[in-house]
């Protein structure tokens, strides 16, 4: 049964659910359409999906990456966002996404002044000395122009894209509908939690349409990276910005995905790739909060060599705890112990409660024979971090998602400094990284840290306890408290016994008549006084309704046992 607040959006924008099944149809996707029931909901007329398309001879996931880029840019973000999760999608699925560009035209420069003067109130003329009117850069939400503050210091503006927040809100309520129908209609998408999965990537796309939370992660890492002259994040200007214009620092440096101009420049790409990966790495295991995204068009050196970190639109957190599992599978990497590994999983609570034991040790037992013989020093970071997402995708582990992005950045840098010196080993840099936060594991400071907050956490529970049950017995009391309890095969165990008490009392009943009857004739023989009831043939009569009830009774052990 659909709401009425799910089919009034669907009347509001079924002009976009028209466009979205024509292209899904298009691109061979009908099947999808017709399945989820979302052609009979809005009316798609029948001739769109009998006509015939000469379509390219594409693998599905190929066709499902041009159906992305095809739907715009809400989508194309989405897809990005869904490349991190190795854990729920395919890998031939996420190779395709990664693939997906994020390049568009420009928007003219009327609206970019509009825009800008809309948001921060004045004339742009008194806001810059200098604007740029062609950007530096364009993308899906929004595209960066060069300009000059007033008070001389040298800008870089990115202003979102006209009406992008309204579209991107249609675009994800549709989705959320779609993955409704999909978990309604399909038994993959419930499998999945396909609305689970919608609804973290819609709180990551609208973080990212707000610049403003853009704009205090760039402080965050730079404060993170204070004093360290080999990382350069640049400044914010918060007088100049909003949640739709981001005012920075403009920060000149050549950007880390061309080798070839780095070197014809003089630079030494070895220690590129050391100071690159050396600030993720302090970023990450250190102080839990990092650049999520550090591709190679986001990452630039300037003429000292030192490394210039470039847009904060994706960042992840790592709180304590995620610290302790990180470092609980860092070292069961380490170890080669498979066992390790599977109790950390089991300890974040990822792993479906209906998985096969067994085969999960199996597959990690698998990892770990993988790279048994081989040095530390020469494992790809990036291939064991793949073959542990594949692990998780083949048994339903579903990772915490600042985990995936934990794995998708380790990924991202290790391919960003092997392009830079491909005789660079990433775990070279990362072994001392992982040592230190096995060390702040037990280090006796944060032991006890620990131990004192486990304590407070079980007082807590102990304080809470008399005012927990009380409110459970008032719920009893009331009926207001239900117990359900779920055994594995209980129906079988019921009908079970069941069947068990019958047959015992039907035996009992068979004992009682038997009994009852022997007394019968027992009584007839000793009886002196003639009865009519002794002159009937008992033993004969007795002995017959025996022989039945005994029959019947093996019947129903027969059948029962079938």
């Amino acid at each position: 049964m659909v709401g009425p607040q799910i089919l009034g959006k669907r009347v509001r924008h079924l002009s976009r659910y028209k466009d979205i099944a024509r292209i899904l149809v298009a691109n061979g996707f009908g099947w999808f359409i017709d399945e989820i029931g979302l052609g009979d909901v809005i009316n798609l007329p029948r001739r769109l999906f009998s006509e015939r398309r000469e379509r390219p001879s594409l693998t599905t996931y190929e066709r499902i990456r041009h159906v992305i880029e095809q739907l715009g840019p809400t989508f194309i973000k989405l897809g990005q966002v869904a490349s991190l999760r190795a854990d729920v999608f395919p890998a031939a699925l996420i190779e395709q996404l990664a693939r997906l560009q994020d390049e568009v035209p420009p928007f003219s420069f009327d609206e970019v002044q509009r825009i800008v003067e809309n948001e921060l109130g004045e004339p742009l003329a008194e806001l810059f000395s200098e604007f740029d009117e062609e950007p530096v850069g364009s993308a899906s939400i929004g595209q960066v122009h060069r300009a000059r503050l007033r008070t001389g210091e040298e800008v870089a503006v990115k202003i979102q894209r006209p009406d992008i927040g309204r579209i991107i809100e249609i675009d994800l309520e549709i989705l959320m509908d779609l993955a409704r129908l999909a978990e309604r209609n399909l038994e993959w998408a419930e499998h999945y939690e396909l609305t689970d999965v919608v609804e973290e990537f819609r709180y990551t796309l609208l973080n990212e349409l707000n610049y403003t939370i853009e704009g205090r992660n760039a402080d965050r890492l730079r404060k993170i990276h204070q004093g360290d002259k080999t990382v350069k994040v640049p400044e914010i200007y918060w007088d100049w910005t909003t949640s739709r214009v981001l005012t920075m620092e403009y920060v000149r440096g050549i950007k880390l995905a061309n080798r070839t101009l780095l070197e014809d420049a003089g630079y030494d790409t070895a220690l590129i790739a050391e100071r690159a990966a050396h600030a993720v790495f302090d970023q990450l295991l250190i102080h839990g909060f990092f650049h999520a995204d550090p591709h190679p068009g986001n990452l630039a050196v300037l003429p000292d060599h030192s490394i210039l970190f470039m847009d904060f639109g994706m960042v992840g957190r790592l709180t304590s705890e995620m610290k302790r599992y990180l470092a609980g599978l860092i070292v069961g990497l380490m170890r080669r112990d498979s066992d390790a590994i599977v109790r950390v999983l089991y300890r974040m609570g990822v792993v479906p409660q209906d998985i096969d034991d067994a085969k999960l040790h199996r597959d990690v037992d698998g990892l770990r024979e993988k790279y048994y013989d081989v040095p530390f020093q020469q494992i790809s970071l990036g291939e064991a971090t793949g073959d542990l997402f594949a692990i998780a995708y083949k048994h339903r582990i579903k990772i915490p998602a600042d985990l995936t992005l934990v794995g998708k950045t380790l990924i991202t840098i290790e391919g960003v400094v092997e392009g830079l010196n491909p005789a660079f080993r990433i775990l070279n840099i990362a072994e001392p990284f992982g040592r230190k936060l096995l060390m702040d594991r037990l280090n006796p400071k944060n032991l006890s840290h620990l131990t004192m907050k486990s304590a407070l956490d079980l007082f807590d529970l102990f304080t809470d306890f008399p005012k927990q049950f009380r409110a459970i017995l008032r719920g009893l009391s009331k009926g207001r408290v239900k117990v359900a309890v779920e055994v594995p095969e209980a129906d079988r165990l019921v009908s079970q016994f069941i069947r068990i008490g019958n047959r015992l009392s039907f035996s009992i009943v068979l004992l009682s008549f038997s009994i009852f009857m022997a007394g019968l004739m027992v009584a007839s023989v000793l009886s002196k006084t003639p009865s009519a009831l002794w002159s009937l043939p008992m033993t004969d009569i007795g002995a017959l309704v025996g022989v039945v009830l005994f029959v019947v009774l093996v019947i129903s052990i027969w059948r029962s046992n079938r």
